[in-house]
Order: structure tokens, then sequence, then C-alpha cells
């Protein structure tokens, strides 16, 4: 009966070594991933102040320009950087929960830029926000934004009244930007060199998303397939 029992003794004591090294390989998996979230949120956080400064830099040389042309141009670039770092900064907030940005947050500070950095001309545009609680990797955030800011801006150059932005779950996974103006629907008096040069713009947008633009004329409206997650309200 000794040896059975010793030979049981020393599979428990086995067993017992295993589960320690298993216990001890995840805790230093668990302490990497730790290492890495910081590292990752210290990226996009030097990343978020450094487009701050560009756009505080942009800010500066747009007030103090001597020519109205001069000043709209710093004021559109900076209204892309801005762009840029409301999605860091809404992705930054997010990476706790690993969820991917909020479109709902992201495109409501986006929208409250482009108001408070719009020309004199526009400034009584408004923007509609109808926005469902759905979250996106940060490469369709990025592309997302600046559609939006694309399609903002040229509003304001051609005069438009009202900007409506509408993102609604289609079917798991995958929602629907839509983007409508008057100033797009058929029959506006539109600059021909300015409408060639924003429709390239944003059919690559919509390339980077791996989508197609869809055009809907009479309505003046813009709408593109996105890839998403469902989030709560």
């Amino acid at each position: 009966l000794r040896s059975p029992a010793r030979e049981i003794g020393e599979l428990g004591a086995a067993f017992d070594e295993v589960t320690r090294t298993v216990a001890r390989h995840e805790a230093e998996l668990e302490a990497a991933v730790e290492r890495q979230t910081r590292l990752v949120r210290e990226v996009h956080h030097r990343v978020k102040n450094n487009l701050q400064v560009v756009a505080s830099l942009l800010n500066l040389h747009s007030r103090g320009s001597p020519s109205p042309e001069v000043a709209a141009a710093y004021a559109s670039i900076q209204r892309r950087v801005d762009a840029l770092a409301v999605v860091h900064r809404n992705h930054y907030a997010e990476l706790k929960d690993n969820r991917g940005g909020a479109l709902k947050t992201l495109l409501s500070e986006l929208a409250a830029n482009l108001r408070a950095t719009a020309p004199a001309s526009p400034a009584g545009m408004q923007m509609r926000l109808d926005v469902q609680s759905l979250h996106a990797t940060q490469d369709v955030a990025v592309s997302v934004a600046f559609l939006v800011t694309e399609m903002t801006e040229f509003g304001m150059l051609c005069g438009a009244s009202q900007v409506s932005i509408v993102v609604e779950l289609e079917s798991p996974g995958s929602a629907r930007l839509s983007i409508e103006m008057d100033c797009l629907a058929d029959g506006t008096g539109r600059d021909p060199a300015l409408s060639e040069r924003f429709e390239r713009i944003i059919t690559g947008l919509a390339r980077q998303l791996r989508s197609t633009l869809d055009h809907d004329p009479k309505r003046g409206r813009y709408s593109v397939r996105i890839a998403v997650t469902e989030g709560k309200a």
C-alpha cells in the first residue's frame, strides 16, 4: 500500500506544481497586457497633445494673417487636425473597455468644433445629429471624422443651411452613415472645380472604409456603410 500511496502523492505534487506554473504564467501575461495598455494609452495621450499644439499654432497663424484667404486656408487645415485630435481623445477614453471609439460622443464633439471654427458667412448653418450608441475602431473613426469634416466644410463653402448626420445600425456589425445637405441636391449651383475635388476626396475616404459611397441627388444625401460594434447608451 505504501508504493501506490507514494505515487499518488507524487502525482498530486506534480499537479500542484503545474497549477502554480499556470497561475504564474497567467499573472505574467496579465501584467504584460496591463503594461501594453498603459503604453498604448500614453501614445494616444501624446499624439492628442501634439495635435492640440499643432491646432493651436494654426489658430494663431490664422488670426495673425492679414489676408482673409490665407486665414481661411489655415482654418481649413485646423479643422482637419481637430478632427484627428477628437478621434484620438475619444479612442483614448474608451481604451479601458476595449470597445473602440464611441461614435455618438465623437461626432457630437466634432460637430461642436466645426460650428466653433466656421467662417462668418455660414455661421448660421445648423448641424443636426441622430447617432445611435455604436462604437468603431480607430481606423473607421478616423475616416468617419474626415468624411464628416470634408462634407461639412463643403457645405460651408456652398452656403448650406443645414447639415444632417445620421448613423443607424443596419445589421449586426454594420451601420450606415448618412450626411444630407441642401446644397448637394440637383439643381443647386456649385463651383465645378470645388465639386470635383470634393467628390474625389469623399470617394477616397469611402474606399478607406472598404465601402461604396451612395448618392441620392434628389435629397442631397451621401451615405456609406461602416463597420461598428454595439455599445451601451
